[in-house]
């Protein structure tokens, strides 16, 4: 909607003090000229920012920037191991997946955004539909590559993006970590070495290690991204096979590559002939500002695997993900039948429907604007609550937020307890094979915001000393 981009762009302003706090905007009409909109429009995107808590409305006087809560400091830069190993010590990653599933605790653990923040009725609507006019077709496999419609779709939305990409070269799949999955199996051999941001989502360690890779990982800025420099040097050194990376809002850190960073990374990785595989799952999901190009979108010599799935955006239970694999469709559509035969004939159909019929881009406008609100109102209450040495993330894009305790603190010894008190986080040391992030720890801020949460959260800090 026009309205919630301008304020998506107000935002950015606020956020980049051109507006600073306790100053007024200019007037409804001034807005409506200087943005060219209409005075509806201008007068709904004031109310959509007082809405998010970043404005408040003065009788006679205009809107007004709020105050906000004394920024923390970014969570710092770690050394890590310069030698390539082998991951372990994953498997207790299935506790903390286990407790989202259990009503007497709140999920600030697990990156799933609470219904709430989906179009479930949208869902439902589409699945409505393909079961009334497509149920014989629903009850049967819909064998690799998947749906053709399905696929021409996610060609169709690749292209609004800027991948010169056919439906012939997708792969549906049953998740983003099942196609990173392929997409590694088919450019490596036990043994080999993988180059990895650090900290990095667990989900893409579990690939490495059940694959039998070594891990290099190559430190990685909250606010610029990972060290290009660093990954130069890994490059010269190692013999590496291959280079998984969250270029966009990347889980924990929620940081996005700027497009100069992405087009020097891809030279890079051309020169040493090392293969990428783009896991893009948060790309659609920027907190204010358009939604930023994959690394794909300037790929000239198909050396970037494009890896993505409907799991943050329309529904985790969809189990619906695609693959761009390369120059081998053929391979990976094996690799694909052979792991688990094919994707859930109707969730593929639905798919299709939604990107096809159900205004899209309009549900993620929407899912973007609730995303920053949760972002904003996590921080502000991590802020007041958490002790004052805590260094918080600033994202940019996605729902998690990256938390680093001050002191000595092993964040995983407080699993347990916190379990007790009915709130779920993930302990930053599932975040990176090197052993390092343990006063590291990771929340979910897509949660539905009530009473229930809030003494979750302060019992949360009150475990960790705030």
């Amino acid at each position: 909607m026009l309205y919630q981009d301008l304020a998506n762009r107000l935002q950015g302003l606020i956020t980049d003090e051109v507006y600073r706090p306790g100053t007024a905007l200019p007037g409804v009409r001034r807005l409506s000229q200087q943005h060219q909109v209409s005075v509806s429009t201008a007068v709904n995107a004031c109310r959509e920012l007082e809405r998010r808590g970043l404005l408040e409305a003065r009788p006679r006087s205009g809107y007004f920037v709020r105050p906000q809560t004394a920024k923390r400091r970014p969570p710092r830069v770690r050394t890590v191991s310069k030698t390539p190993k082998p991951v372990t010590g994953q498997e207790r990653v299935l506790q903390l997946i286990q407790s989202a599933n259990n009503p007497d605790v709140v999920n600030l653990g697990t990156a799933i955004p609470d219904p709430d923040f989906l179009p479930v009725h949208t869902i439902e609507k589409a699945y409505r539909k393909v079961w009334r006019e497509q149920r014989r077709r629903c009850v049967n496999y819909e064998f690799p590559p998947g749906a053709p419609e399905l696929r021409t779709q996610i060609a169709r939305h690749l292209a609004s993006l800027q991948c010169d990409v056919s439906p012939e070269q997708v792969l549906v799949t049953n998740s983003c970590q099942e196609s990173v999955s392929i997409a590694l199996k088919q450019i490596t051999r036990p043994g080999d070495v993988v180059v990895l941001e650090s900290p990095i989502y667990y989900g893409l360690l579990q690939v490495v290690e059940s694959l039998g890779l070594k891990a290099l990982e190559i430190p990685t800025d909250p606010e610029q991204g990972i060290s290009l420099g660093a990954l130069e040097l890994a490059l010269d050194k190692w013999s590496v096979a291959a280079c998984v990376m969250v270029p966009n809002f990347s889980n924990p850190l929620g940081v996005c590559l700027s497009d100069e960073r992405k087009q020097a990374l891809l030279e890079l990785l051309y020169r040493y002939k090392v293969p990428l595989v783009e896991d893009d799952i948060y790309g659609e999901l920027p907190l204010s500002g358009p939604r930023p190009r994959p690394i794909k979108s300037w790929d000239t010599k198909g050396l970037v695997y494009y890896c993505s799935s409907s799991s943050k955006t329309l529904a985790a239970g969809l189990r619906v993900g695609w693959l761009v694999p390369g120059n081998n469709i053929e391979r990976a559509e094996y690799l694909q039948f052979i792991n688990t035969v094919c994707v859930n004939t109707p969730a593929q159909l639905a798919m299709a429907h939604i990107l096809e019929k159900s205004r899209y881009e309009r549900m993620m406008r929407q899912s973007r604007a609730e995303h920053a609100v949760s972002v904003a109102r996590m921080i502000e209450r991590v802020t007041q609550l958490f002790p004052d040495q805590t260094r918080v993330s600033r994202p940019t894009g996605g729902f998690v937020l990256w938390l680093e305790l001050p002191g000595n603190i092993d964040t995983k010894q407080l699993i347990e307890p916190a379990l007790a008190q009915g709130v779920s986080f993930a302990p930053g040391s599932l975040f990176s094979n090197s052993g390092k992030f343990s006063n590291c720890l990771r929340l979910n801020c897509a949660v539905k915001w009530d009473a229930r949460v809030e003494r979750a959260l302060a019992n949360l800090a009150r475990l960790v000393g705030g």
